[in-house]
């Protein structure tokens, strides 16, 4: 039981503020981007500055209060929340700054990536990121950062040049390749397990107009294009990205009115080359099967990256799956056609994110993200503005994922999990895993930050660290 002084006490220290049950702002304050997470923290800290957060790391840590840490809310598994405990909401810190000289960008740790993208599409540079503008910095940078630049310029934690962290003591460090290198190399893939990061320094890249967009064939087609996309980005240069969707055409414009509501397969665009080039390099997919529609063009980077923020809004039900895939044979695919056939709500979708180019680049052993040798990033989500849906999203996610898993690498993207148990979360991390538990333990020995897809500091995981 909290003594209310001390709660009296804690609050006063703060420039932002506490919310807690019974305040007109609670509910609102207690929301999370899946609306089927619903939890009910003891207190939400509204954090200003890193005085905020190294405040509340103490009260929580001294009251033994269970401890969220919550940035864009956009996790899957609602793991920047919690019952009963504290949550630290970040959405205040959202101080960004582009060093044009060394293409870097310092981002604190409650931005999104639509205000980074704002930011640095101004200077004719960007950093790799997710595909949805409105996800959290810090969530997707943690879990490694698959998205529209992936095959050209890495993950996103393979362009993490620094972070400051507040860890469990309530100390803040700078990580970087000389400071604390540990801490650096965990974070790049380890996710919220070390503490809280408020700020994040990324390289840029020259990219600024990209020729992008879907190309959509009919479902029935959904074997043959996943045949013919599996070989095609093994080959494609580096400067195309695509990823793999089964999806339902959104009803509105630029969208033809005849494709409004249909199902459909296809593949996202993302070309950063040189764009007298483009035509040559779409040719063959334009070519491919009469699709139904082929709708590149030239557009700014971040309107490719918010492209989808309207299809996904806050407050859906959502149900997700994931897995790593090595190789997509053809009774895999079956299985796809077979389940993309099915898909139970309009929003519904499975995508395969291309793992290879840069990412093939750098050793499983670099960095936190142990699957470097994995070619796809396969997730299946349940998706529905309708609470009534849940189960049917739900049981189709879940029936679709256990078809595929067999074909499987083993291990997930941690950022598209749901929360999955232990045996799940050392299978997403191989080798990795046991370095990472010997780093929790020397960062955050009592598991204060375990509201995530936990890596325990244990004695067992530690005495496997060091044989």
């Amino acid at each position: 039981m909290l003594n209310p002084e001390s709660l009296t006490q804690f609050s006063a220290t703060l420039r932002g503020r506490v919310v807690q049950a019974g305040d007109a702002d609670y509910d609102e304050s207690r929301k999370v981007y899946n609306a089927m997470i619903d939890r009910t923290p003891r207190l939400i800290v509204k954090c200003r500055d890193v005085a905020d957060v190294i405040r509340s790391v103490n009260f929580a840590r001294d009251h033994s209060l269970l401890l969220a840490v919550r940035g864009g809310a956009h996790n899957g598994g609602g793991l920047g929340t919690c019952d009963d405990g504290l949550v630290i909401d970040l959405s205040g810190l959202k101080g960004i700054r582009v060093d044009q000289q060394a293409r870097t960008v310092r981002v604190d740790g409650g931005c999104t990536w639509g205000e980074v993208d704002h930011a640095t599409h101004a200077f004719g540079m960007a950093t790799p990121c997710g595909i949805i503008s409105t996800t959290g910095v810090g969530g997707l940078t943690l879990g490694g950062g698959l998205g529209h630049l992936s095959r050209k310029c890495g993950l996103t934690v393979d362009n993490l040049l620094e972070a400051d962290v507040v860890l469990a003591d309530g100390s803040m460090v700078t990580a970087n390749a000389e400071s604390h290198p540990d801490l650096y190399w965990a974070l790049r893939g380890g996710g919220g397990n070390f503490g809280v990061v408020t700020s994040f320094v990324f390289r840029l890249h020259p990219v600024s107009m990209v020729v992008a967009g879907p190309t959509f064939w009919d479902l029935d087609k959904s074997a043959e294009v996943l045949q013919w996309y599996r070989d095609f980005i093994a080959k494609a240069p580096e400067d195309l990205n695509g990823f793999f969707a089964f999806t339902s055409v959104p009803p509105a414009p630029p969208f033809p009115e005849a494709l409004h509501g249909r199902p459909v397969c296809g593949v996202v665009w993302c070309y950063t080359g040189p764009a007298e080039k483009a035509d040559e390099v779409f040719k063959p997919v334009a070519e491919f099967n009469s699709p139904l529609l082929h709708g590149v063009q030239p557009m700014p980077f971040p309107a490719l990256n918010s492209a989808f923020d309207g299809l996904y809004p806050p407050g859906h039900q959502w149900y997700w799956r994931a897995d790593f895939v090595n190789a997509l044979s053809d009774a895999a695919i079956a299985e796809h056609a077979r389940f993309g056939a099915q898909m139970p709500t309009g929003q519904s979708t499975m995508h395969l994110y291309p793992i290879d180019g840069a990412v093939h680049r750098v050793k499983s052993s670099d960095t936190a993200f142990a699957y470097r040798n994995a070619n796809f990033a396969q997730v299946i989500v349940g998706v529905s503005p309708d609470p009534q849906d849940a189960p049917k999203i739900t049981a189709w996610t879940k029936n679709y994922w256990e078809a595929l898993h067999p074909h499987s690498a083993g291990g997930a993207y941690v950022n598209m999990m749901m929360d999955e148990g232990e045996d799940r979360i050392r299978a997403s991390y191989r080798d990795n895993y046991p370095r990472l538990a010997e780093i929790k333990k020397r960062y955050d020995p009592e598991n204060l930050f375990r509201v995530n897809q936990n890596i325990r500091p244990s004695k067992e995981a530690v005495a496997l660290a060091t044989h």
